[in-house]
């Protein structure tokens, strides 16, 4: 029996730039509040739906260790931002950001906002894809 809420339906829009992502049984409830979520800028999944992710995440194969070579350079992104896009490809917050950068909030978020910019990215979640994409972040082990 295929379900809406399908990894292929999962993994499709998330490749075609959806920021959020809720299964048909959602109440209405949830519904606001992810719209809510998402026009804020932020992502969301449906907790059964990030569960199935993280399973499916960590079923695959590890991949090789990419060779420490020198740091991986973005055209137009400077080296500040790319170690703020380092953890934002970990999971990190704005507040996480400054505190492990030693920079303000303000900063940090000033960041994140020019690399929205120069990648073209809507959200968090495509900078994360951008992250993992170049080899900044690897899975973990």
């Amino acid at each position: 029996m295929r379900c809406f809420d399908d990894d292929d339906y999962v993994y499709g829009a998330l490749r075609a730039g959806a920021s959020g992502f809720l299964v048909k049984d959602a109440t209405l409830e949830v519904i606001f509040d992810g719209i809510r979520v998402v026009a804020a800028g932020d992502a969301l999944l449906a907790p059964k739906v990030t569960r199935r992710l993280i399973e499916d995440f960590a079923g695959r194969p590890e991949p090789e260790p990419a060779p420490k070579a020198r740091p991986v350079v973005v055209d137009g992104v400077t080296e500040r931002e790319r170690e703020v896009l380092t953890l934002v490809g970990r999971g990190r917050s704005n507040a996480e950001i400054a505190e492990e950068l030693f920079i303000s909030v303000a900063t940090a978020k000033a960041h994140v906002a020019r690399l929205f910019a120069k990648l073209g990215a809507r959200d968090r979640v495509q900078l994360v894809i951008v992250a993992y994409e170049i080899g900044l972040v690897a899975p973990p082990k």
